[in-house]
């Protein structure tokens, strides 16, 4: 078993119990497994694969589900592997990660694994379990610009690298920087989430612009996560915990609501017109909801039962005072998002006592 070995079909079908939508587990093996973070599409954009991290071999790999026959392919065997910097390409021939102190370009039709650049780094991630500790990176939409962040020394660092030929340049130097995801309009414009205490952010891809988009209210004791783009608007959600979910426009920074009921993680389908998001404190399941109509009634799409662990989540902002150690094993969280086509929501549930991935028909 390594690098290349192909594993029949674990897919299995059943209905949630409380709203009949269809459910499809992809995978049943005793062992841990998530799709990529909630901003990252999990598939390609002309969904021949699902690309996934599987714990099955002992240690985190990169798999795929060949959609076609439902076979699962092994597609690494390494050590040092950051199991949250997957990005699939958006064309399917690639997936981009981050292993030891370099960015790697995994070829998806040889398995060809290519350094594109290596980051002289002191440490990619840092300590902890949520933000700048998963080591998120971000696409373009056009797959040609890939942004990373890492650590040098008391810094983090912002770098930008040609998918093409490696070349790359540093952006920004600050103190925290975390999150991100290139605009899905604009591949020269990206979001980043700096401290937990001033979070939102947008920059140029050549590093000018940097700007706070939004400031938090202090007053409030304001919570706010979880940034996501509106496609088709320039528009840049996030979650006002518990307060809902809010946005604003990069060009005009006109703000709005956009859903007022306990959204965790929130994002679109590919047209901008409908987003999903898991709850907790309470758990009411996995939600839909209209992001431009300022109401954004929450429809039940499904129950995944994920334990969704991070108790700091139920109650007042905890980093006012500073950083904080918190247990939230982010494999416990469903963090759902849609296919390429608005068809389907992939989500991950620890719910069998293993996390797995599971697959959710949306139907109008």
């Amino acid at each position: 078993m390594g690098k290349g070995t192909v594993y029949t079909s674990e897919s299995r079908s059943f209905y949630d119990r409380r709203t009949g939508t269809h459910i499809r587990q992809i995978t049943t093996a005793s062992a841990h497994h998530h799709h990529p973070f909630f901003i990252i599409p999990a598939y390609d954009d002309n969904m021949k694969r699902l690309i996934f991290v599987s714990h099955r071999t002992g240690t985190p790999q990169i798999f795929a589900e060949e959609r076609s026959t439902g076979q699962l392919r092994q597609l690494t065997d390494r050590t040092e592997f950051s199991e949250w910097s997957v990005h699939p390409s958006h064309d399917g021939g690639a997936v981009f990660f981050t292993a030891g102190t370099s960015g790697w370009r995994l070829d998806l039709e040889t398995l060809e694994e290519r350094e594109l650049v290596n980051f002289s780094a002191t440490e990619m991630q840092d300590e902890g379990m949520v933000a700048a500790a998963m080591g998120t990176t971000a696409l373009s939409h056009d797959d040609k610009w890939w942004a990373v962040r890492y650590r040098v020394g008391d810094e983090s660092v912002l770098k930008i690298v040609s998918t093409e030929t490696g070349e790359s340049e540093i952006i920004l130097r600050r103190d925290s920087i975390a999150h991100l995801q290139f605009c899905p309009d604009d591949s020269n414009l990206l979001y980043y989430a700096g401290p937990l205490t001033d979070r939102v952010w947008v920059i140029h891809r050549d590093g000018t612009g940097n700007r706070r988009l939004y400031a938090r209210n202090t007053e409030k004791n304001e919570w706010i996560t979880h940034e996501t783009w509106i496609p088709g608007t320039r528009e840049l959600a996030f979650v006002d915990w518990q307060r809902g979910v809010r946005c604003i426009n990069v060009d005009t920074d006109e703000e709005r609501q956009v859903t007022s009921f306990n959204a965790w993680h929130a994002i679109c389908n590919p047209e901008g017109t409908l987003m999903v998001a898991d709850t907790n404190f309470p758990d009411i399941g996995i939600q839909t909801f209209n992001p431009r109509d300022g109401i954004g009634e929450p429809i039940p799409l499904c129950y995944p039962n994920a334990s969704s662990l991070g108790e700091h989540w139920d109650g007042q902002f905890p980093y006012a005072d500073g950083p904080v150690q918190v247990y939230a094993p982010q494999h416990t969280h469903p963090h759902p998002s849609f296919s390429p086509d608005g068809k389907y929501v992939v989500f991950t549930s620890d719910r069998s006592g293993f996390a797995q991935i599971y697959e959710a028909t949306y139907t109008t």
